[in-house]
């Protein structure tokens, strides 16, 4: 009989079985968070259609289309798992883009000032972060791959969908990740870590980078990982075009 209660115990068990179908650690993490939020939401209310359609509602005054359509992914399948699919709701409708809006897209001169805003608030971490990223287009849950090791060969190699590539990490970047290593006492594994030594992920990347907008003096709406990895891919076509 199909589940309509909603609970930390239901969501234990769902784990369980994200682990069974054999998903990815990082999938597994992204369904829990986005599914805690929506236990938040419901406050140990009875689940109904009306109930996912609200959250939704929610979702879309606060995050990005893209965002909001991969929250729904997991809440759609967590209704299945459910015994609930007639619950499931419609994703929205987003045209795709090669690049961002002219107006949504961060400026060589606005990168420069938020990795400015980062240093003079003493968190060199995030500015090499955001200079990690922006210069090797590498995705936030690639991050894990910049470790010291590969500080010393100048590449990493990650794998997403069964596909593994290559990044390179340029020399000046190198030198930097290794004199902030040197600093900070990291002489081994991963470079990027909270404060508790687990490995960053989006919601402290996107946190600290929202932080430094006013000082920088850039828009909010421009400032996530996504745009500096917009930013590299047209910084890197331009100097093929022009090669």
């Amino acid at each position: 009989m199909p589940m309509t209660t909603f609970t930390l115990e239901t969501l234990k068990q769902y784990e369980i079985y994200l682990h069974e179908e054999e998903r990815s650690q990082n999938t597994i993490q992204k369904y829990l968070r986005d599914l805690r939020l929506f236990l938040v939401f419901i406050d140990g209310q009875e689940l109904s259609k009306m109930m996912v359609l609200s959250f939704k509602e929610q979702l879309i005054n606060t995050y990005a289309p893209a965002s909001v359509n991969s929250m729904l992914a997991a809440v759609n399948g967590f209704m299945v798992w459910l015994g609930l699919p007639q619950y499931k709701v419609k994703p929205l409708k987003i045209q795709r883009e090669i690049f961002s809006q002219p107006e949504k897209e961060l400026s060589q001169r606005e990168y420069q000032r938020l990795i400015q805003a980062a240093e003079q608030k003493q968190n060199h971490k995030l500015a090499l972060l955001i200079q990690t990223i922006c210069a090797t287009g590498i995705r936030v849950s690639e991050l894990r791959h910049i470790t010291v090791s590969a500080l010393h060969t100048g590449r990493t190699t990650v794998s997403c969908k069964g596909k593994n590539r290559t990044i390179f990490l340029p020399k000046e970047l190198c030198r930097n990740l290794k004199r902030f290593c040197k600093e900070q006492g990291i002489q081994s594994g991963l470079i990027f870590l909270s404060k508790t030594g687990r490995p960053l992920d989006r919601s402290n990347i996107w946190r600290m980078m929202k932080n430094i907008c006013k000082d920088a003096n850039v828009a909010p709406s421009k400032v996530f990982p996504h745009n500096l990895r917009h930013l590299f891919a047209r910084t890197y076509y331009k100097v093929k075009t022009t090669s």
